[in-house]
């Protein structure tokens, strides 16, 4: 099994690499640190990548950057940060990436508990979430090949507690372990259109 990992750098894909990489050849792709590098706000950049890959049997995408403010000072500029990144960014890895999984691959995108358990600054990241959610959803009664779509939703896990904690009062944190599990199981498993919520 061959898997495209973007994001593998950060604490979620970390994770990922970690859980699967006895399983699969993992190509990594992200800003640096990476196989490949990818821009994931830049369609463009988005199809190099691909064009470099050839064809996997999975696509995943942990990476995503999100703005976290006050709504009442928060700058549709800032808003557009989730948008490009965590939403469209999301989307298009999707729509320019069909091409490159093998029949019966899957994509697994990345969500996040924000956008059923709000907390004060995380309207942006919200929304971005729930619109992915949205997308798979959808997204996925129009699969071609037996492709499958699906998308994982964590909590802030227990690794990123010391740097994000403060801006989760009173959740509670869950194992790198349990993370990378719901990735193995939309990666693996034969469901499509769902979310893993890890909370």
């Amino acid at each position: 099994m061959k898997i495209l990992l973007i994001g593998a750098s950060g604490t979620i894909g970390s994770v990922v690499l970690e859980e699967m990489k006895k399983d699969a050849e993992i190509i990594t792709a992200g800003i640096e640190n990476s196989d490949i590098t990818v821009d994931t706000t830049s369609p463009e950049s988005i199809k190099q990548m691909y064009e470099q890959v050839g064809t996997v049997d999975a696509i995943v995408n942990t990476a995503g950057i999100e703005h976290y403010g006050f709504l009442k000072e928060m700058t549709p500029e800032q808003n557009q940060i989730a948008v490009q990144s965590k939403l469209s960014g999301q989307v298009n890895l999707v729509l320019l990436g069909m091409d490159a999984l093998s029949d019966n691959g899957s994509f697994t995108l990345t969500t996040g508990i924000l956008m059923d358990d709000p907390i004060v600054k995380g309207a942006s990241a919200a929304m971005a979430n729930g619109g992915v959610r949205a997308f798979v959803k959808s997204a996925a009664i129009e699969m071609p090949r037996g492709l499958r779509i699906n998308h994982v939703s964590p909590t802030i896990l227990e690794v990123s507690v010391e740097k994000n904690g403060h801006l989760f009062e009173g959740f509670e944190p869950v194992s790198s372990r349990r993370i990378g599990l719901a990735y193995r199981k939309s990666i693996l498993g034969a469901q499509t259109g769902e979310g893993i919520y890890v909370y």
